[in-house]
C-alpha cells in the first residue's frame, strides 16, 4: 500500500495540483488586497462612503447603530451580513477572470508552439495494374 502510495505521489498531476493549490493560495492574498484596497473604495462611493463589508442587517439582539460587523457579532446578534456575501461574490468573479485570462494565455502560447499538421500529400495518379497490361499485352498479340 505504501509503495502504491508513493507511485500516486510521485504521478505529475499531483505535482501540478499541489503548485497550482500553492500558488493559489498566495493569488488569494493578492485579490483580497485588490478587493479591499481598491474595489470596496469605489463601491463605498456608491454607497455613501460606508465600507461595504462592514453592511448587515441584525436578525435579532441589541446592536447599537454604527456599529462594526465583528463588534455585532462579538455581541452575540444573529447578524445577516449581505455585504460579507457581496464582496466573496465579486472576489470569486476577479479570481474567475483572472484564471480564465491565464487559461486562455497558456492555450494561445501552447497552441502558437505545436507545429501546424501537414496536409498529406497529393496521391500520384496509380499506374496500370499488372492486370492491366496482361490484357493489353493479350490484345496486342491477338491482333
Amino acid at each position: 500500500m505504501f509503495q502504491e502510495f508513493k507511485n500516486f505521489i510521485a504521478k505529475g498531476n499531483v505535482m501540478d495540483m499541489a503548485v497550482g493549490i500553492i500558488i493559489g493560495a498566495a493569488f488569494t492574498a493578492i485579490v483580497k488586497s485588490m478587493v479591499d484596497d481598491l474595489i470596496n473604495p469605489i463601491i463605498g462611493l456608491f454607497t455613501g462612503g460606508i465600507d461595504f463589508t462592514d453592511r448587515y442587517a441584525v436578525l435579532s439582539g441589541e446592536v447599537a447603530l454604527g456599529t462594526s460587523l465583528s463588534d455585532a457579532r462579538d455581541a452575540g446578534a444573529a447578524i445577516f451580513a449581505y455585504g460579507s456575501f457581496i464582496m466573496a461574490v465579486i472576489n470569486f468573479l476577479i479570481i474567475a477572470f483572472v484564471v480564465f485570462m491565464l487559461v486562455r494565455y497558456v492555450n494561445r502560447i501552447k497552441a502558437a508552439t505545436e507545429a501546424p499538421a501537414e496536409a498529406p500529400a497529393p496521391e500520384e495518379p496509380a499506374g496500370p495494374t499488372e492486370l492491366d497490361l496482361l490484357t493489353q499485352i493479350r490484345d496486342s498479340l491477338a491482333k
